[in-house]
């Protein structure tokens, strides 16, 4: 080692040691109780007898001296070890018995600990095996750095949200360390060399790490943080554990591999690397692997199987997802399959008859045309009893269910296991049968609860889907009624016009006016019932869209009309109007506001229709001098439908007038008064080619 690197080297460790012992006084100065700052003064003493040790290697250099550096340092990863496990002990467990995967971690703390302390024995009495201990040493080192990433991990992802903000600190500060540290050990074990480079400053690297850790300490009352362990959490900290301990495992081979293949050593290694990635990639994208570890991680690490939390929130976002009666079927099964490692299943749900079950979804199973009775043994057992019937236990000790008798097309399900019932309230609206799990999964008291619980909350979601589907079929014919009330109203029309035709018929069909006139009204007639026809086969909503209309030659036409009927009507027309809308249906609603004036008003009233353009709109305007009506007939009776004034009428036409207006973004306002007469306002949005009109201002103009 030259001078300038000693001296940067005696100055790193040198500064690591003061600064840990400054930060050591400080901690026993405020000493607090608890083992939360015991473990984090036992932690500042070890670090600083490392920066200490450190710095009497670079300023002597001799070979003790690099040993009891070494031995500190092993020491220092056993302090932060303690700390760190102190940390993620859950406060209510303070005098209670640890959990295991406490001590799991402490155990795998321990061997690392207990192997790093031979490999320095072997290194300082000179004992050596078919694996150098020096290298050894490197190969501990380099785990135990990996292994305080994984608490630094767990510590992080397991903290309560509200005490993130005070352990963030302590993660960043010893995470960044930890990644230098396994940057250094990985690469003297890959080059078999210390870099002096990195050595040399690994002080400095720790001194600018801890500030993080007193902002942690001063932001962290007596380290109180409420850690709580996620299933999934623990899950992924195992897997990474798991997968950390074969690559180490992998690594080591390797280079027994190549230490003792000879020629074929290098070789040897490359093909045992990939054949150990091949089967880390199978053994990741295995869901029969991933099973067994996911009970084996819940079986041995916690006290109950299930962390409900996730386990609700991911049933209840699977049943969410669907976009249909039948999709919702499937992501029912599939939601119970997930909890108990099920990889298929099917759905049977009850008949809208109540008579029997019939297969609504399958996922992964085969599908059955089979039905089972409301009434059989299979469907009272569940709905008397409410238990999940286990198939396998059902084999072995039939007595435990009352000698059930099991259907044919069950017995016939292959790999049938369980059978979930799905009730809402008293009435069991279907169940689910699952398949063999894809390890072996104990069917206990908690599967067996937590199965009921979301087969009840799977019962309402199916419930009040199938609910909701009855109400909008419901609703569909309501439309369809309603629709049809609108179609009969025309139909009394075309029946009266035609009606008319034929009493006139008997004195003037041998005039050739009449006939071409009766001519062209049967076939105005025709046209009209199948537009009817049309509109009950497509809906309420016209099949072509609005177009221009000319209403002073539509006013004119329902003049012509009306005279031929022997009934005046006075006209005022202003410039040419093009307003918005649909022909026939426009001057269906004028013809029917036109008519309702005229059935108000005796011979010898006065009648009128004027047409002027107001702003972005046409208003129509229909008055007369007939019976009115009453203030309480247009406050609660009007425009709704069947309700009329007239004896033969059926309260249909001003209600579907009223639609459709508002429909086209039009509006209908009425001033009447009793034995007075009656106006009726009509305003239209005009038509324009280019969209340049913009209908909604009608609100605007009309207030």
């Amino acid at each position: 080692m030259d001078a300038s690197r000693e001296m940067i080297t005696a100055w790193s460790y040198g500064l690591a040691g003061f600064v840990y012992a400054a930060f050591a006084i400080y901690v026993a100065a405020g000493w607090r109780e608890g083992w939360r700052s015991r473990a984090l003064l036992i932690a500042t003493v070890l670090s600083t007898l490392w920066g200490i040790s450190g710095l009497a290697f670079a300023l002597t250099g001799k070979a003790i001296f690099l040993a009891g550096s070494l031995l500190a340092d092993l020491f220092r990863f056993g302090g932060w070890y303690f700390f760190l496990l102190v940390l993620l002990k859950p406060d209510s467990l303070e005098r209670g018995r640890l959990p295991i995967r406490l001590l799991w971690l402490g155990g795998i703390a321990l061997v690392l600990f207990c192997v790093g302390i031979a490999a320095q024995i072997m290194v300082t009495l000179g004992i050596s095996i078919n694996i150098p201990p020096q290298r050894l040493v490197l190969f501990n080192s380099l785990a135990m750095t990996v292994f305080i990433l994984v608490l630094i991990e767990q510590l992080f992802r397991n903290v309560a949200p509200d005490s993130r903000w005070s352990i963030k600190p302590l993660c960043l500060g010893l995470g960044g360390a930890a990644l230098f540290d396994l940057y250094l050990f990985s690469d003297a074990l890959l080059f078999n060399r210390i870099d002096a480079d990195a050595f040399s400053i690994r002080g400095f690297v720790h001194v600018l790490a801890l500030p993080l850790v007193a902002i942690s300490s001063v932001r962290s009352h007596d380290w109180k943080t409420r850690i709580v362990l996620s299933q999934r959490a623990a899950l992924q900290s195992a897997t990474l554990v798991a997968v950390g301990v074969y690559l180490l495992f992998m690594a080591a081979a390797g280079y027994y591999v190549r230490y003792f293949g000879g020629d074929w050593g290098r070789a040897f290694q490359l093909a045992l690397l990939f054949a150990a990635l091949l089967l880390l990639g199978i053994l990741s994208l295995s869901g029969s692997m991933r099973a067994k570890f996911r009970v084996l991680v819940g079986k041995h690490l916690f006290s109950y199987r299930y962390d409900y939390r996730e386990e609700w929130l991911r049933f209840t976002n699977t049943l969410s997802s669907q976009n249909g009666f039948s999709e919702m079927g499937r992501h029912v099964v599939k939601g119970l399959a997930d909890m108990v490692e099920s990889p298929a299943g099917s759905l049977w749900l009850k008949d809208p008859t109540s008579r029997f079950f019939a297969q609504a979804a399958c996922w992964n199973m085969p599908v059955s045309s089979a039905t089972e009775d409301s009434d059989s043994k299979l469907c009272q057992f569940l709905l008397d009893s409410g238990w999940v019937i286990n198939l396998e236990e059902y084999r072995s000790l039939p007595r435990r269910y009352d000698n059930l008798d099991l259907p044919v097309w069950l017995v016939e399900v292959p790999n049938a296991w369980l059978i979930v019932p799905l009730a809402t309230g008293s009435e069991m609206i279907g169940f689910a049968v699952l398949a063999t799990a894809r390890t072996k999964v104990d069917v206990n008291w908690e599967v067996n609860d937590l199965l009921k619980t979301a087969g009840q909350q799977a019962g309402a979601f199916l419930g009040e889907m199938r609910a909701t589907e009855a109400l909008l079929e419901v609703r569909k014919f309501d439309a369809f009624n309603r629709m049809s009330a609108f179609v009969v109203h025309d139909l009394k029309n075309i029946v009266a016009q035609l009606s008319l035709m034929l009493k006139n018929a008997e004195r003037h069909r041998d005039k050739p006016e009449f006939q071409q006139d009766m001519l062209m009204t049967v076939e105005h007639s025709v046209e009209r019932m199948r537009q009817l026809m049309m509109q009950l086969r497509e809906g309420t909503t016209p099949v072509d869209s609005p177009r221009g209309i000319d209403l002073g030659d539509l006013i004119r036409r329902i003049q012509t009309a009306k005279e031929a009927q022997g009934r005046d009507l006075e006209i005022d027309l202003t410039d040419k109007v093009i307003a918005k809308g649909h022909e026939d249906r426009v001057e269906r609603v004028i013809g029917h506001i036109v008519q309702n004036a005229l059935d108000a008003t005796e011979s010898g009233g006065r009648v009128w229709v004027r047409l002027k353009r107001q702003g972005a709109h046409a208003v129509v305007e229909v008055g007369d001098t007939g019976d009115g009506m009453t203030p309480e007939f247009l406050r609660e009776r009007l425009f709704k439908p069947f309700q009329t004034t007239k004896p033969s009428g059926m309260g249909i036409g001003a209600y579907e007038s009223f639609q459709y207006v508002h429909e086209l973004g039009g509006k209908i306002s009425v001033d009447s008064e009793l034995n007075i007469g009656t106006q009726v306002s009509l305003l239209l949005p005009l038509f324009d080619p280019d969209g340049a009109i913009d209908s909604n201002v009608l609100n605007e103009e009309s207030e």
